[in-house]
């Protein structure tokens, strides 16, 4: 059985993927001065019902940074049935999340102000403009209507328009524009996790802005940077207090709704993770130790993506400084 190495590291990577249990799906902030840039939430609810499956998702987006509520819900992947219990506040412009699992190891996930998901900053252009990219690499259509948590809601399909990523299945609050479901789906278009609430407590609508955050973005001039990319995929901002790790170390790219979190550190004084493929809950982890700049790395790349894609992202990823990589172990191809 492989090893994560230490538990502080194991979980520095988990808080990569626990991200995405909360108010899913999100926008990231990018650094900003522009108070026109924040998030306007007045009126959200005054506004017609979407006419297409593109509004229905840009607005589950505005509404899940808009709304304050309480929600029990249950997460059922590979792992088994977990339960949780979230809570989704705004004070004074500031958004404070936080899931807590109510079995098994007992994990909570907390954040305030930065937004962790694809996006360039948090106005309702750019919500449109972020929908508009996702529509260009996903098909979205309607699907119907249903029955989540004892509320009405609306069925959304995005479905991937090549095999580098995966789709998903969304159920929409009728009233909030919420999710309430969401389904994660293989590229033969099986479950691989789903994540549902069974009860949402009150959501009142913020009537404020939320304001911007300015988390760093990954810099061109980094000492490394990925040679490939799926289609679509451009840095993304990412806070250095998310993971513990310095800029330099960590790369965040998305594509408007998937996202890969890359790791590049040297080995010296480290435990070093098995290379190779690793599933980490619903995410896959693919490693490799490499020699770049002259020093023996470790290369992670993280994400809620098939495996083929992650391993490619890893073996493409180049030094800047001129001097060739080589692998300097055998990666292991087995997953564990």
């Amino acid at each position: 059985m492989w090893q994560w190495g230490t538990r502080s590291r194991r979980w520095r990577l988990v808080g990569a993927i626990l991200a995405g249990v909360m108010a899913w799906p999100a926008m990231a902030q990018q650094a900003t001065d522009d108070p026109a840039s924040a998030l306007q939430c007045a009126g959200l609810d005054e506004r017609e019902a979407p006419a297409s499956a593109r509004e229905w998702f840009t607005r589950s987006r505005l509404a899940s940074h808009c709304y304050i509520y309480q929600a029990r819900a249950v997460r059922i992947g590979s792992s088994g049935v977990r339960t949780l219990a979230i809570s989704h506040d705004v004070q004074q412009g500031v958004e404070q999340e936080v899931a807590r699992f109510l079995d098994g190891p007992p994990v909570v996930h907390e954040r305030r102000g930065g937004i962790v998901h694809p996006g360039d900053d948090t106005s309702a252009a750019t919500a449109l403009a972020s929908a508009e990219s996702v529509n260009a690499l996903y098909r979205l259509r309607m699907a119907g209507d249903a029955r989540i948590a004892g509320r009405s809601a609306r069925i959304l399909e995005i479905e991937p328009l090549d095999d580098q990523r995966y789709g998903r299945r969304l159920w929409l609050d009728a009233d909030t524009m919420l999710p309430l479901k969401q389904m994660l789906l293989d590229e033969r278009g099986r479950a691989i996790e789903t994540f549902q609430m069974t009860e949402l407590r009150d959501p009142r609508l913020y009537r404020g802005d939320i304001e911007a955050s300015s988390p760093q973005t990954p810099s061109r001039d980094a000492a490394w940077q990925p040679g490939w990319l799926p289609e679509g995929f451009e840095p993304r901002a990412v806070s250095e207090k998310a993971l513990g790790v310095g800029s330099g170390d960590q790369q965040l790219y998305g594509d408007g709704l998937a996202t890969l979190s890359l790791f590049v550190e040297t080995v010296a004084g480290q435990q070093l993770l098995k290379p190779g493929l690793h599933r980490l809950g619903v995410s896959h982890a693919a490693v490799r130790h490499r020699e770049m700049g002259g020093e023996p790395r470790q290369v992670v790349v993280l994400g809620e993506m098939p495996p083929g894609v992650l391993q490619r992202v890893a073996e493409s990823i180049e030094w800047q400084g001129g001097q060739s990589t080589a692998a300097v172990s055998q990666d292991s191809r087995a997953s564990p």
